[in-house]
Formats: C-alpha cells, sequence, structure tokens
C-alpha cells in the first residue's frame, strides 16, 4: 500500500512538469517558425542543436551536422529564387502527436507553407515532424523531416 501511494505521489508530481515540457516544445516550435516568416535565419539556427538534420523535398534532401539549419535556409533561398518563390510563410497546427521522453521529444504537426510562385499563390499543405532535445538553454530542434501531403 505504501509503495502504491508512493508511486501515485510521483506521478502527480511529475505531471505538470510533463505539461510544461510539452507546452516548451510547442513554443519552440512556433519560435522556429516565426524566425522562419521573419527570414530571421540566425534566430531559427539557434534553436537547432549543433547535431541537427533536417530532410526536406527539394535537392540535396539532407543537411546535418552544427551548420544544418542555417544550410537548410541558404539552400531553401537558393531553390526559391530558382523557382521564382517569393512571400514565403509557414504555420502549424495542433500537433497529431507530441510524445516527452525524459529530456527528448517528437512532434509531428499538420502544416502549410504558403508562397507566391511568380506571383502566383501556392499552399503546400504537409506533414511536419521534429525531434527535440532539453538543453541548458531550453528545448532545441534535434532533427526535422517535411512532407508534403
Amino acid at each position: 500500500m505504501r509503495a502504491t501511494i508512493l508511486a501515485s505521489v510521483l506521478v502527480l508530481a511529475a505531471a505538470p512538469a510533463l505539461a510544461s515540457d510539452r507546452t516548451d516544445v510547442l513554443a519552440t516550435v512556433k519560435a522556429y517558425t516565426g524566425a522562419f516568416n521573419k527570414g530571421d535565419t540566425a534566430g531559427a539556427a539557434a534553436l537547432c542543436t549543433p547535431q541537427a538534420v533536417i530532410i526536406d523535398d527539394f535537392a540535396p534532401h539532407v543537411w546535418q551536422g552544427a551548420t544544418a539549419c542555417a544550410d537548410w535556409a541558404a539552400g531553401l533561398a537558393a531553390a526559391a529564387k530558382a523557382a521564382g518563390d517569393t512571400d514565403a510563410v509557414v504555420s502549424t497546427g495542433k500537433p497529431l502527436q507530441l510524445i516527452v521522453t525524459g529530456d527528448r521529444a517528437y512532434a509531428v504537426l499538420p502544416a502549410k507553407y504558403i508562397y507566391k510562385e511568380n506571383g502566383k499563390p501556392v499552399k503546400e499543405p504537409g506533414l511536419w515532424t521534429f525531434a527535440f532535445q532539453k538543453l541548458d538553454a531550453g528545448w532545441r530542434i534535434s532533427g526535422w523531416a517535411w512532407a508534403r501531403e
């Protein structure tokens, strides 16, 4: 009986931390998309871990390491310029999955990438999958992948 009560207390004590971590993970996604939408490449890159991996649908399709987030942004800018894409904005919806396990987290969010291609509006719905690591500075993106719907 005593062990059961102790276990219940530990579970209840951990619940607020988990809720806070879930909120903080989503705040990192919001900060990342906010930085992207403002064209703040450095701000977005600061939210990535040094071992980050990014997978996206334009070549070379994968970026990894300490400069992955900045390299991906530079690659996107080059691809957008070549395709005549402008005015890009990304938004996310309510998480389809959000799992926090200690100092690691995983989230899958519906997303919309909206831009103009040669002046014509384009709406690209997709799924954005993230992996996170909790560092001293807070939750950081250790990887993400984009898939068009």
